[in-house]
């Protein structure tokens, strides 16, 4: 296992992060401690999760992944030795069992901060991320960018939440701040705040990426490398969809998009035509596809970490021996091949 340095820190997280929005959902809580078990074991010392996990998000499961850790976290006793990170939810109109809508203001983030630290069964989270902006824009699939005439506003939203994280940092209770689901002009703000008012920089973006949705290259890639904000990678195997495991309309029992066919995001038209080609590439390389879709990743040079997920151990024992394999020149080159014939077909 490869460990790399988080941000301009001299904390060290291993390549391979363990992803955990399936626990309380499609994992009990004995999986989920199999799961944290077997990567520790493998060198998996990044931990991430959320406070709205798991997902798809509801009133009755919210928290449960937090505590499922927490109580992992409780019996095995080495916390030190764990990078452990999580996320405060931004403003959304449909999980009002969440502080009765969250928002990214002072008393929400405290607030949550609260509730994760107690659910964690810890005293401190390493990394805490800001799961969504707080502002209309580009991310979680959405392409085109609606101006909303309120630039202003937007910045005051990011100086009140960077604020708060600042303060949450002097005392103690988060050690580092992280932005998820960012554009560049968000990232741009945060870094821009910090040098200004002396606040902490973010050391990580936490956005898509994978063979379907290269997009974090135009113009985010070029952040994460000169500013020290590596990539924290998610859904690396496209909601499983780069496994090969959904080929020709495979819908295996439990899996993912099984459950839960309303995450479409990699399972159009454009997207299905550009998986067989990989799923193809990878056989002929004699590689399984979800080797070549995650060594791909980890390959990256503006990749801190590949967030893997899984819910079966099997699933896991693979996604972690990724970190082992390393794509030559010609497979690489193919893959650039793939991309020109199919850019981006999963935003």
């Amino acid at each position: 296992m490869q460990y790399r340095p988080l941000g301009t820190t001299d904390l060290r997280v291993s390549q391979i992060c363990l992803g955990t929005m399936t626990w309380g959902q499609q994992n009990t809580e004995a999986e989920a401690h199999a799961q944290l078990d077997l990567a520790v074991e493998r060198g998996v010392n990044f931990i991430d999760a959320a406070e709205m996990y798991p997902v798809p998000p509801r009133a009755e499961t919210q928290g449960l992944t937090e505590q499922y850790i927490g109580s992992w976290l409780a019996r095995r006793g080495d916390r030190d030795r764990l990078v452990l990170a999580t996320k405060v939810a931004g403003p959304s109109s449909t999980m009002d069992w969440v502080r009765g809508g969250p928002q990214l203001n002072a008393r929400h983030i405290r607030e949550a901060v609260d509730a994760s630290l107690q659910r964690l069964q810890t005293d401190y989270i390493d990394l805490y991320q800001i799961h969504w902006p707080a502002r209309p824009a580009n991310y979680f699939g959405r392409l085109g960018y609606e101006p909303d005439g309120d630039t202003t506003g937007a910045i005051d939203t990011i100086e009140e939440t960077l604020n708060t994280l600042a303060r949450l940092v002097e005392e103690g209770r988060i050690r580092r701040i992280g932005i998820s689901n960012e554009t560049p002009w968000g990232t741009m703000q945060y870094l821009r705040l910090a040098e200004r008012d002396g606040f902490p920089r973010v050391v990580s973006i936490q956005n898509p990426y994978n063979l379907l949705n290269r997009t974090f290259e135009v113009g985010l890639a070029e952040f994460a490398h000169r500013e020290q904000t590596g990539l924290l990678a998610y859904s690396p195997l496209g909601f499983g969809v780069l496994s090969g495991k959904y080929a020709d309309g495979a819908r295996p029992q439990g899996a993912r998009l099984t459950e839960f066919p309303q995450f479409a995001r990699y399972t159009k038209e454009r997207a299905v035509a550009a998986t067989e080609a990989y799923v193809a590439l990878a056989r002929e390389r004699g590689l399984s596809p979800t080797q070549l879709a995650l060594a791909f990743v980890n390959s990256r040079p503006f990749v801190t970490a590949n967030i893997i997920g899984a819910t079966t151990t099997e699933q896991l024992e693979e996604n972690i021996g990724s970190a082992d394999v390393r794509l030559d020149d010609e497979t690489l080159e193919a893959i650039e091949a793939i991309h020109a014939r199919h850019p981006n077909p999963a935003p």
